[in-house]
């Protein structure tokens, strides 16, 4: 099972630092505009400091160094933010590494002959190629599952410890390298080559170097830019004006360039500039904690301004297995005599419905459960032509399926049905159950009730995400009658019957053309066409390589329910870096009445009436204001890491709340800070 890192691990610490020194290449920090003016200020100072060493300062040496120092420290926090959160990320992909061992396959040159094996090496192994798996093997490569059934430990990729079953056909057949089977056998035809499997990518994807900025990050890195470049024009038109003043008036001194260096950094968005980065990164590692692999930041960030979620009902919406409830007899048909029926055709039905029919039969009736062989019975299967199952007994033709099916049946031979029957059909429908009948050759023997069990507390999630503005639609394949009750039960805004795959995509276009974003989940290559139309695509690990290939996220849990937190996430993402913007330039406020006061007092005396916080000095109020503009991007890692709580709130009551809690925090708290700044410098007497 992968370990969790805290938020602080020990384990990231010491790497973080040293990937804080390496990121002062001018070719990493030129990637952050905003801090690469801090950068160059760290040097101008630098410079400056050595200038003032050599008898030609404008400023005491130690001040001008304590400056640069400090500046210094400011790039080199914003670098610890990034490289801490790509840390958390390389040592989750460094965890997936463990799983790529180089193992022994048991290539077969035919599927259906188990005898001929011959061994080769795992990464060997060529995409079409098919190998035999067996109890205590490793599988050797991505693949779907052609032959056999196993029970599969996925612990090292999902983290839970259950196992799981993975068989041919259906949705179910889909495994990973690097697992192990713990029991049985399985033939696989690999669907990867080496260096192409859902590890190779999962490693990819987690690894923050590869991360690529999203549109959200763009617009708001060219904001901050812009912000950035109103401040260096209009501080450097601040020292020919101050060099102006001076020779007209003959009183005072100029300004000095490190208190102009110092005002810019202070200005300019400094404290989202450097957690910008972190906050992307740390979104797609807190998708990574939830055991969902997003193929990309773009992915996460979609995630958070989703309009639409379409989910599946069965296992998500409901529990997943129907549970036969009532039996309600035809006229002329004892209700016994009907379960007696129903148990006999479910006897080798090995479906959690089947097997509810027969413990109901065996429960209302004590019938006890018989053997079809002792019978001389002949189980007839489910078949999707048919839409029935059954049994074939001592010259009866039993059947239980779909009301259309049996109806086409009973009528094929002769008989007319019964209106009674459909009139029970169409109640058991109106109440979000499923009715399913039973025949006796041509005679109607009546309905079986099977019961979707809504899931608790879901109705209160989608009141959440209502009030967040998301349109929830539930996608079904039962009729519409029952996929409405079902709906109005669990509280989605809307509800889609009878899906098919050209339904579902039409759905997500029609929403997506009036400007919606789309999110949905699926795992079966019926759903590949809709993942890949979909703005955010959630695939399950269980579901087939085409849905898992057509997402743009998979779930290592597959757990349907996942889209909700995934959307979560998203919008925490979102808000997380809402509320630091505002916060940083919320901040300047306090920093202008710290710095402005102190620059330029020696030149218009009359600006002390600025000195609202009654600084000790000039130059304590310029260190003051770097010190703490240095300290609060440390003191704010922790939240860009973590994430903003989240609250299921409206776009305006979000907008209200941030300018109430960081707006007017982030004016607050730096003139605390910086007045608290200079009482310690005052106090330990260092300016």
């Amino acid at each position: 099972m992968r370990r969790k890192l805290s938020m602080f691990d020990r384990t990231l610490i010491g790497p973080a630092i040293a990937d804080s020194l390496r990121k002062l290449d001018p070719r990493v920090q030129w990637r952050n505009p905003v801090m690469f003016v801090v950068y160059i200020g760290s040097i101008l100072t630098t410079a400056l400091w050595v200038q003032a060493l050599l008898g030609y300062g404008e400023a005491p040496a130690w001040f001008i160094f304590t400056v640069a120092i400090w500046l210094w420290f400011t790039v080199l926090f914003a670098n610890f933010a990034e490289a801490l959160a790509e840390g958390r990320s390389k040592a989750q992909a460094a965890s997936l590494k463990g799983l790529k061992q180089t193992v022994e396959a048991k290539r077969l040159a035919d599927a259906k002959d188990r005898s001929r094996v011959t061994r080769v090496r795992a990464d060997r192994l060529r995409k079409g190629e098919i190998v035999l798996v067996e109890a205590g093997d490793f599988i050797p490569g991505d693949g779907e599952v052609i032959e056999g059934a196993a029970s599969v430990d996925e612990s090292a990729v999902t983290g839970e410890s259950a196992p799981v079953i993975r068989e041919s056909g259906g949705d179910f057949s889909s495994v990973t390298g690097g697992t192990r089977v713990l029991s049985d056998w399985i033939v696989v035809r690999i669907t990867a080559n080496p260096g192409e499997t859902f590890i190779d990518r999962m490693i990819a994807m987690v690894e923050s170097a590869k991360r690529q900025k999203t549109p959200n990050e763009i617009a708001l890195t060219i904001l901050l830019v812009a912000l950035t470049l109103v401040f260096v024009f209009a501080t450097a038109t601040l020292l020919p004006f101050s060099l102006y003043s001076v020779a007209v008036t003959r009183l005072g001194t100029p300004v000095t360039i490190t208190a102009l260096i110092a005002l810019l950094v202070c200005l300019i968005p400094t404290t989202i500039g450097g957690l910008l980065s972190a906050i992307g990164v740390a979104g797609m590692s807190r998708m990574m904690q939830a055991n969902v692999i997003a193929m990309s930041g773009r992915a996460v960030e979609a995630a958070g301004d989703v309009d639409v979620l379409l989910l599946d009902k069965t296992g998500t919406i409901t529990l997943g297995n129907r549970q036969a409830a009532a039996f309600t007899p035809a006229a002329g048909v004892t209700e016994e005599e009907l379960a007696g029926a129903a148990q006999l055709a479910s006897l080798a039905d090995e479906t959690p419905e089947g097997r509810s029919i027969v413990v109901l039969a065996k429960q209302r009736f004590q019938l006890r459960e018989r053997d079809l062989t002792s019978l001389h019975g002949t189980f007839v299967p489910f078949s999707a032509h048919t839409r029935m199952s059954g049994v074939d007994i001592a010259g009866r033709q039993i059947r239980k399926g779909a009301a259309d099916a049996i109806q086409r049946q009973v009528e094929s031979l002769g008989q007319v049905f019964p209106r009674a029957v459909l009139a029970t059909v169409q109640e058991v429908a109106r109440r979000g159950s499923t009715p399913l009948l039973v025949s006796d050759g041509p005679r109607v023997l009546g309905v079986i009730e099977l019961k979707d069990i809504v899931k608790g507390g879901i109705k209160e999630r989608f009141g959440e995400l209502r009030r967040m503005g998301i349109k929830t639609i539930m996608i079904t394949g039962d009729n519409p009658l029952t996929a409405a009750a079902i709906a109005a039960e669990a509280g989605v805004d809307d509800f889609l019957a009878e899906a098919t795959p050209e339904a579902k995509l039409n759905l997500i276009r029609s929403h997506q053309a009036e400007g919606r974003l789309v999110a949905m989940t699926g795992d079966g290559t019926n759903d590949a066409p809709a993942l890949a139309q979909a703005d955010v695509a959630v695939a399950m690990n269980t579901g087939t390589q085409a849905a898992k290939e057509a997402g743009n996220m998979v779930d290592l849990d597959s757990n349907p329910t996942k889209l909700i937190e995934v959307v979560e996430t998203g919008k925490q993402m979102l808000m997380t870096r809402g509320s630091l913007t505002t916060f940083s330039i919320a901040n300047d406020v306090a920093k202008y009445f710290a710095i402005i006061p102190a620059a330029f007092a020696t030149t218009y005396p009359q600006l002390n009436a600025l000195n609202i916080m009654h600084l000790a000095s000039p130059f304590s109020a310029i260190l003051s204001a770097v010190i703490f503009n240095a300290l609060v991007i440390v003191a704010l890692i922790p939240l860009a890491l973590k994430g903003v709580r989240y609250r299921p709130l409206g776009a305006a009551q979000l907008l209200r709340r941030n300018l109430l809690v960081y707006g007017l925090g982030g004016i607050i708290v730096p003139f605390i800070g910086i007045k608290l700044i200079d009482m310690c410098l005052s106090f330990l007497h260092l300016v």
